[in-house]
């Protein structure tokens, strides 16, 4: 298919601002390693959970919505919906301790609250497991999503593909390595707005388009059971199914009560993790980092999604042929068959801001662990009467070169991709456990290194166990997992050695945290503050699932459902602000 001149000087003109913004602030980034990982710490609010938001809009999100609407309706969005719970207890109760914990990365906090060999072993193997293999894997996911899309608009063979992926990760690392944190959070700002508008647009357009006609026509077309809000709960699991995502009680709460906190996956880390903690890192002071977080859960699942899932329910409509296996594709072919010119321009352009923004974060991010978890830790050492400036540059020069080995490593990940369904799950399964972890390893503190290493490792044998041995698939097999995962962690942790006193009073002091801290306080606490926070907490998840379907029900024209649902916004609302004040978050 070709493009009309509008289109491609729409494309064009997105392309030479993200160069643009990646060269105007190459100084600011080469300063130092901080300018060029947080971007100096002074990101407000709006800018750092915009960019948040923007990371976790790749090119593959609404492709993936479309294909779970196909099997399950906009039930099927409960397999990430249900994250909400485990994001907003990163938002109360570790963005503050993130921000106030003044490390550079999430893996230089390791020798930070552990001491030992044990900690330097674990920060050095997830410098590089992290750092290279994890995020080839995601950038190889991201890739491949963007390589369907191309595919399905313009025709192009699958043998060819690669090389559009080539170029289009070429001005991504272009911008990210010159402009670091500060740049990509400023185009991820821009990219935001772009990708949002565009998907709305095309919400619009194909909803109103002859075949639809508006939200009554595809009501009067699709089956109810297409816009049920929620799964069902079932002796026997149909989550294989066309219907209505069901669920055994046994994987409702798996989703609903564990998965949320004991579970570690990229971008939902238990407590916070990757790029979410670089984001509050580097936020101005706390409350921008509290805002930062409460305001991308509340973008992430309440904003982002209506547009997506109202262009996957046309596409069943549309495109009836298509099947489950090619379900994605229907959002593709309707931007090229539906959309007229300039706006496929607009859509092109928006599915490329998705794109670059998650690849510039994860570029970023990922360099971020090799330059200052590996090379600044265990490799370079400092000369005799060096100058700080000139360490400083080649810190920063080593971070542009792991950057484009991050690239390599993503490019070789997107030859070997074939499955992206598979690929999540097993990262679920063999993370599971791990999540407690990372929660109270801020707040108990006989939490050790050895724990944190046996919460990594012992997930892979509790899934060989259940998932080999006794045949249990996902999520049937999940609690099992995190039972002997957790049980493994826990033994260890008493087992082997304390952390230093000197290490855990520093953290302490620095960090003031709540929790089990009591024989290393020397001076009478601060009042705690837990009740106030876990209030905080639960009145955020009924504002924003609340907020959710009172959107979802005023498209769908459910209007008793929508005044219901605002009745509890309000409330919700309210009640939090209330708990916030007693807080004092935002007092700062």
């Amino acid at each position: 298919m070709e493009l009309a001149f509008v289109d491609w000087l729409i494309i064009a003109i997105y392309l030479v601002l993200a160069l643009g913004i990646g060269i105007y602030f190459k100084g600011t980034a080469s300063k130092s390693l901080g300018d060029f990982f947080l971007g100096g710490r002074r990101l407000p609010w709006y800018v750092a959970g915009i960019s948040m938001v923007a990371t976790t809009f790749a090119a593959d999100t609404p492709l993936w919505v479309t294909e779970k609407i196909a099997q399950h309706g906009i039930s099927g969005n409960w397999l990430w919906w249900n994250m909400l719970i485990g994001g907003m207890l990163t938002t109360f109760f570790f963005a503050r301790l993130w921000r106030r914990a003044n490390v550079l990365t999430e893996l230089e906090f390791i020798e930070l609250r552990y001491s030992g060999k044990a900690a330097a072993f674990l920060r050095a193997f997830k410098s590089v497991y992290m750092g290279i293999f994890l995020n080839a894997v995601i950038i190889g996911w991201v890739n491949t999503a963007l390589g369907a899309i191309l595919q399905v608009f313009f025709d192009i063979p699958e043998q060819n593909i690669i090389y559009y992926i080539m170029g289009a990760m070429l001005v991504v690392v272009i911008y990210a390595s010159l402009s670091g944190l500060l740049g990509v959070a400023i185009t991820d700002f821009v990219q935001f707005f772009i990708a949002m508008a565009g998907c709305i647009i095309l919400a619009i357009v194909v909803v109103n388009s002859e075949p639809i006609g508006g939200i009554s026509g595809l009501k009067a077309q699709l089956p109810a059971w297409r816009f049920d809000f929620f799964p069902e709960i079932n002796s026997g699991s149909t989550t294989d199914k066309i219907g209505t995502y069901s669920v055994t009680i046994g994987a409702f709460l798996t989703f609903g009560l564990v998965q949320w906190w004991a579970s570690w996956y990229p971008g939902a880390e238990p407590g916070g993790g990757g790029y979410v903690a670089q984001r509050m890192m580097s936020a101005k002071n706390e409350k921008h980092a509290v805002m930062a977080t409460l305001f991308f859960q509340i973008a992430h699942y309440c904003l982002r999604p209506w547009p997506w899932i109202i262009v996957g329910l046309c596409a069943l409509v549309l495109y009836p042929n298509l099947g489950v296996e090619n379900a994605s594709q229907g959002f593709v072919l309707a931007m090229k068959d539906y959309l007229p010119a300039g706006l496929k321009g607009l859509l092109l352009v928006a599915f490329l801001s998705a794109y670059m923004s998650t690849i510039s974060t994860q570029l970023n991010w990922g360099a971020s662990y090799l330059t200052n978890d590996l090379y600044k830790r265990f490799i370079r050492k400092k000369k005799d009467n060096e100058l700080e400036e000139e360490v400083q540059k080649d810190y920063i020069q080593k971070a542009r070169i792991f950057t484009f080995l991050i690239v390599l490593a993503g490019l070789f990940s997107t030859t070997q991709m074939s499955t992206i369904d598979g690929a999540a799950t097993f990262l679920i399964e063999c993370g599971a456990g791990l999540g407690l972890v990372l929660i109270l390893r801020w707040y108990w503190w006989r939490v050790n290194a050895w724990s944190e290493i046996t919460a990594s490792i012992a997930p892979f044998g509790a899934y060989l166990i259940s998932n080999q041995l006794l045949g249990l698939d996902y999520p049937n097999n999940f609690l099992l997992t995190v039972g002997l995962s957790t049980v493994a962690w826990v033994v260890v942790t008493f087992l082997s050695p304390r952390t230093a006193e000197s290490t855990l009073q520093h953290f302490y002091e620095r960090v003031q945290p709540d929790g089990w801290w009591k024989p290393l306080r020397k001076a009478s606490p601060a009042k705690s503050q837990m009740v106030s926070l876990l209030l905080c907490w639960l009145f955020s998840i009924v504002l924003v699932y609340s907020c959710l379907f009172f959107i979802g029900d005023l498209i769908f024209m459910n209007y008793e459902k929508a005044i219901i649902e605002g009745i509890i916004l309000l409330i919700a609302y309210i009640a939090l602000r209330f708990q916030l004040k007693k807080t004092r978050i935002f007092e700062i």
